[in-house]
This record gives structure tokens, sequence and C-alpha cells, in this order.
């Protein structure tokens, strides 16, 4: 975090300088009102009377029936039907929102462990702790006994030149 904040500051600092040098007789100045917050300063205003035009558009956007359906902007679901557009939008936002996102986590994060990665693990140590106790090495060089072994390696004269891939 402090690289990347460090890096920001140099292209400030980089910028500041391109600045300065494009314009140099530009100073850099801090504009800074000195004059009393005086807000007893009284302006008359009378008012304008209202053209028929002002009159017809505030009589068409009095919200007086917030349910009418020139108030009514649709979700995209359906154009013409308000209570279908409305079910279709709460019901993909429950969908999506409650059932995807909060039980899809739920069910990630508590499921099993089919890969068995913890399990195997356990077992691992489990069988150190006890080769270890048994004065047994920890990976037993012949895992298999040589006698069960059927096939027969190639001597290294049959192999000649082939690369072996290990």
């Amino acid at each position: 975090m402090a690289t990347l904040l460090r890096a920001v500051a140099r292209q400030g600092r980089t910028f500041a300088l391109m600045s300065t040098r494009r314009c140099p007789n530009m100073q850099q100045i801090c504009c800074i009102s000195t004059s009393k917050k005086n807000k007893d300063i009284s302006v008359s205003v009378e008012p304008m009377q209202k053209s028929d035009q002002l009159k017809q558009l505030e009589e068409h956007f009095a919200d007086k029936d917030p349910d009418a359906s020139k108030n009514w902007i649709s979700y995209g679901f359906d154009m013409t039907d308000r209570d279908f557009d409305r079910f279709f939008h709460n019901m993909t936002m429950f969908l999506g929102i409650t059932i995807c996102l909060v039980w899809g986590g739920f069910v990630i994060a508590y499921m099993p462990d089919h890969r068995a990665v913890n399990w195997s693990t356990r077992e691992a140590f489990l069988e150190i702790e006890r080769r270890e106790k048994n004065g047994l090495p920890l990976v037993d060089p012949e895992l298999i006994p040589l006698d069960k072994i059927k096939s027969q390696l190639p001597s290294d004269e049959d192999l000649g030149e082939a690369d072996i891939i290990i």
C-alpha cells in the first residue's frame, strides 16, 4: 500500500513540473476572499406572473396521485403492465440476491471436502507419527516389494539413445 501511495505522489510531482515547464511565467496562486461575510444584503424581487404554459406544466407535473400511471417508470420487464413489471422485478431480485448469492455462498462455504484434501493431510500426519514411533524411515524405499513387480526394466543397451522422461 505504501508503495502505491509513493508512486501516486511521484506522479503528482511529475504533473506539477510539466505544467510549470509549459507555462514558465504562470505562477501558482490561491484566491482567498478577505471580505466580511455579510449576509444581511437584501434585494427586492417582484414576482413575475406565470404564463399559461408554465401553469399547464405545473399542473401536469404536480404529484397529486403517486400511483397514477403517468408517474410509473418501468423496470424493463414489461412496458405496459405495471403489476406484472413490479412482480417480475421483485422476483428477479429475490432469486438473484437471496437464493443465488446468499444461499449459494452458504453452500460453497460449507461444502464437503470433495477432493479429500483435509482427510489425506490428516492421514499423512498420522502415518508419519506411526513411522516415527516404530523407528521406520518416513518414506519406505520398497513401497512395493521387488518380487511383486512383474515387468523388468529394459537395460541401457536396449534403450540406446532414447530420451527417458521421469
